[in-house]
């Protein structure tokens, strides 16, 4: 068979849809800008700018059993998580990531053709991952102020049309680190659907609402430790799932999803929790003082955020174009080519000496 044989055999649904498009990788950054790694700022794509606890490493050097297959039921990371997120080993599924649990999710509830709900702008793996599942995305887009339009979202369901299997709401919200509000979740818990809280970024700020999954059949939070924990690399995360649900994805995941290596990395992480909780409250701290710097510059206007990064919509000027200027200065932020963010750029919370670097250039770059 040639090329275009095989090509026809490819669902034509995915042989035609956009790919998920990525943050390039540091290195591959570092040897275009012609710059070494110590001289750039990465704060384009969220992560920890202090890493792991120092007892990963420990932990990870000291593990003797990297030859036998990890445990497919995670028992020992649900016993421990259980502490941590306040609510019953008997709800708690781990994966490589929240993003592999987004997609169990929707391989368990969405058939080809089924709808499910997108509030843009928003985290890019949900209709990414509908859209792999053959589903169809309804996109409820938010509010002027980026809140989400919780009456359009009812509106959906009041002639008994579409009827969408899931609804998928961040909160924080990645790009702009708004919340969403109690009254908000329970006029959406009244839905018929499965409501799929993802809660990435919750360390940082607003309400976590894993402790009402026991009480509500049909909500579903997602959790990380990639982001609070500083465990990006090690791609895993996790999820709060009601016991009428957790069975079924217990089928489909794949069995030895979570390695060794990230299970070592947790059980560690879960020790030094007192590190790792000052880090975020300094992380915390600097994302004000980031915010009041950012509102003292002329050209951009950021959002108030409850997450470890600032959305900023530019003013009067190309935001890619202050991108890439950005860039080649060793600061790295993220541009969107989305809807109604065209215009914005996001920076990552920084540590002090990192912020402040990003600040000057910001301010140079207004010359």
């Amino acid at each position: 068979m040639n090329a275009e044989q095989v090509g026809a055999l490819i669902r034509p649904d995915i042989f035609e849809m956009e790919p998920y498009t990525p943050i390039v990788p540091f290195e591959v950054l570092c040897a275009r800008l012609g710059l070494p790694a110590d001289q750039i700022i990465k704060v384009d794509a969220n992560e920890n700018p202090y890493g792991p606890s120092p007892r990963v490493a420990e932990a990870l050097a000291r593990y003797p059993y990297y030859h036998i297959y990890p445990d497919p039921n995670h028992t020992v990371l649900r016993e421990a998580l259980e502490a941590y997120v306040g609510v019953g080993r008997e709800h708690l599924m781990l994966g490589t990531g929240s993003d592999e649990l987004l997609d169990v999710v929707i391989r368990l509830f969405v058939q080809p053709g089924d709808a499910v709900v997108n509030c843009p702008p928003t985290f890019g793996m949900y209709p990414f991952l509908a859209s792999v599942a053959g589903s169809r995305t309804l996109s409820v887009p938010r509010k002027e102020d980026l809140s989400v339009d919780v009456k359009a979202i009812e509106a959906l369901y009041a002639d008994g049309g579409l009827s969408p299997k899931l609804v998928f709401v961040a909160s924080p919200n990645n790009p702009d680190g708004g919340v969403l509000s109690a009254e908000q979740l329970a006029r959406l818990l009244a839905l018929p659907a499965v409501i799929v809280v993802d809660q990435a970024y919750v360390e940082f700020g607003g309400t976590d609402y894993s402790p009402l999954v026991p009480e509500h059949s049909n909500l579903i939070v997602m959790r990380t430790f990639s982001k609070w924990a500083g465990l990006a690399g090690l791609r895993v995360g996790y999820g709060v799932f009601p016991t009428g649900i957790i069975g079924h994805l217990f089928k489909i995941k794949q069995p030895y999803n979570v390695n060794a290596a990230a299970q070592a990395a947790v059980l560690a992480s879960l020790e030094d929790l007192e590190t790792l909780r000052e880090r975020v409250r300094t992380l915390v701290r600097e994302r004000e003082r980031l915010y009041q710097g950012l509102q003292s510059i002329g050209y951009l206007q950021p959002y108030p955020s409850q997450s470890n990064f600032i959305l900023n919509r530019v003013l009067g000027r190309d935001a890619a174009e202050l991108k890439r200027g950005l860039e080649r200065r060793g600061v790295l932020v993220r541009h969107y080519r989305a809807p109604r963010l065209s215009d914005c750029i996001r920076i990552s919370v920084g540590t002090p000496e990192q912020n402040q670097r990003v600040l000057a250039v910001l301010r140079e770059e207004a010359r």
